[in-house]
């Protein structure tokens, strides 16, 4: 298991902002605040490409995002991901 993995109350917050039915990831900001140690990366669904989400919602896709080694790469696995990327649907 990864050192600083995502918490189950670092997702369900994230997925409670994402999922709300106006979601804004400005609200983000509180996340990062109270999550020091998650990364959090903002982009635009096209930036990308074709990994498939971890979660889908109205507005963004949320993708998690393993860095335990050299390069970073998408995972499913919320037990081995140190951080997300929230990608705004257009």
């Amino acid at each position: 298991m990864n050192d600083v993995a995502l918490s189950e109350a670092a997702l369900s917050r994230i997925e409670a902002v994402l999922g709300a039915p106006e979601a804004d990831a400005s609200e983000l900001r509180g996340v990062r605040r109270d999550f020091p140690n998650l990364t959090v990366t903002r982009c635009d669904a096209s930036d990308v490409g074709v990994e498939e989400p971890f979660r889908r919602y109205r507005r963004y896709d949320l993708y998690l995002v393993d860095a335990s080694e050299h390069c970073w790469r998408f995972t499913a696995d919320p037990d081995r991901a140190s951080g997300v990327v929230v990608a705004a649907k257009s």
